[in-house]
């Protein structure tokens, strides 16, 4: 079992900027992806933003050129840096963790989330 604890949520105003954080319990070996997911209420979760172990990324349409994530792998860290905020940026945001030590039977890991609010 893999846990992971997202920090960085908080309130700030439209065009502000955060920075949110991941961090799995443990190392794994195995090739993964991390992404970063969000809900707001009454809304289904949706992608926000993901990168592979060997470094690719992708970002929804709704964030791209504002969003940008990134990689510690020396503090086993993932990262999510949000600028240009907009008030419909305002959720919950999940990391989750996606391991590929079996291919065939990739194991997912979600956190618990953090909360950005985005006032106008």
């Amino acid at each position: 079992q893999v846990q992971l604890v997202e920090s960085g949520g908080g309130s700030v105003q439209a065009g502000g900027s955060l920075r949110l954080s991941c961090v799995p319990s443990r190392y794994t070996s195995c090739s993964y992806a991390m992404s970063w997911y969000r809900q707001a209420p009454g809304k289904e979760r949706e992608f926000v933003s993901g990168i592979d172990s060997d470094g690719p990324t992708s970002y929804a349409d709704s964030v791209k050129g504002r969003f940008t994530i990134s990689q510690d792998n020396a503090k086993n860290t993932v990262y999510l840096q949000m600028n240009s905020l907009r008030p419909e940026d305002t959720a919950m945001y999940y990391c989750k963790m996606r391991q590929y030590c079996n291919p065939d039977w990739p194991e997912d890991y979600w956190g618990q989330g953090t909360q950005v609010t985005v006032s106008s």
